[in-house]
């Protein structure tokens, strides 16, 4: 059974046959696996029922998800502004997917504050702060490419999924669970991950391509990261790593060189909370991994500025890089107790 209401789902649908024809998908900036991969599903479909549809990204996204996407799709916000700005001017619909947040939205955030158009969420991250005409949420599901799945499948257009929609959102639920190593224990999961197959989705090529296709360079900075960046703090079960903007230059730094590298040090017998520091420009992004109750989230939230699920979360600081790390080093003597509940 669909995880969405029935009477919600009929009113999309009759709004969508009714009253939408361009539509406009936009996921959060520095786009994954799944937000890329919810996207471009979702996009495939509505183009395929005969939608003028078209995905916008922030920013630009891992080489590594380039075989996914066509020519002009999706459409980089920071490098085709003026293009992007008139696509989401002409919108009937907008669709929010993978983000809770309009401050997830980087540059386009500005713009987006002076349009009025219908937004519809699909996300799974907890405390939505989006106000949107629908809302199809769910935090307990293992990424927004399934509830896509799920929001596909209520409104009748699963014939309009083609392989390559397939593929994109068989990418976002491999990518947001670690090809199924964690938060991957509802029996939906894997239904779904199998009709996907059917509509002819390769789940080998998908894996090979998130996690066999990197660079010499990015091998390097990973072996450079766990050699000479990562601390241990065994008293409170926490590891560390950290990078600076010089050495993100040194080793050739692309988007998404240094995805999955917070989950590394989870492997450490007795480690159940990883942090990873990034001197980005003037900011400091930070990634949050944990293992059991430890809630990332609620560090994130209070002390550097994010948020996410429990046991995956980001947040940034525009501190020195210096600063961020005492600050996280100086904050883990008062999080000792619920780090050793595990």
């Amino acid at each position: 059974m669909n995880r969405f209401n029935l009477d919600a789902c009929l009113r999309v649908q009759n709004w969508l046959g009714s009253a939408v024809k361009k539509v406009v998908l936009i996921p959060h900036v520095n786009p994954d696996g799944d937000a890329i991969g919810a996207s471009l599903g979702l996009n495939d479909v509505l183009r395929n029922a005969g939608f003028d549809s078209n995905v916008i990204v922030p920013n630009d996204f891992p080489v590594y998800l380039n075989w996914l996407s066509s020519e002009g799709t999706p459409i980089i916000y920071d490098k085709n502004t003026e293009k992007c700005n008139n696509l989401i001017d002409q919108a009937d619909a907008l669709f929010f997917l993978d983000f809770n947040d309009t401050k997830r939205l980087g540059l386009l955030e500005e713009y987006m504050k002076g349009i009025d158009t219908p937004i519809i969420l699909i996300d799974h991250h907890p405390d939505p702060k989006i106000s949107a005409a629908y809302q199809f949420s769910d935090i307990d599901v293992s990424s927004t490419a399934e509830l896509v799945y799920d929001f596909i499948e209520a409104l009748g257009m699963l014939n309009h999924l083609s392989p390559s929609g397939a593929n994109a959102l068989l990418t976002g639920i491999i990518a947001d669970t670690g090809s199924f190593s964690h938060n991957a224990h509802r029996h939906s999961t894997y239904r779904i991950t199998g009709e996907l197959i059917n509509k002819g989705a390769d789940k080998e090529r998908i894996n090979e391509s998130l996690f066999n296709n990197f660079s010499e360079k990015r091998m390097r900075l990973l072996g450079h990261c766990l050699s000479e960046k990562m601390e241990i703090f065994p008293q409170y079960r926490t590891a560390l790593i950290w990078l600076s903007g010089t050495e993100l230059k040194q080793f050739d730094f692309h988007p998404g060189d240094t995805e999955g590298f917070v989950n590394y040090p989870l492997s450490v017998k007795g480690i159940v909370f990883s942090a990873f520091f990034m001197e980005k420009n003037d900011i400091v992004k930070i990634s949050f991994r944990s293992k059991g109750s430890f809630r990332t989230n609620d560090f994130s939230t209070t002390h550097f500025n994010g948020g996410g699920h429990r046991n995956a979360s980001g947040g940034e600081s525009k501190l020195p890089i210096d600063q961020a790390l005492d600050l996280f080093r100086s904050l883990l003597p008062s999080y000792a107790t619920q780090l050793d509940q595990d």
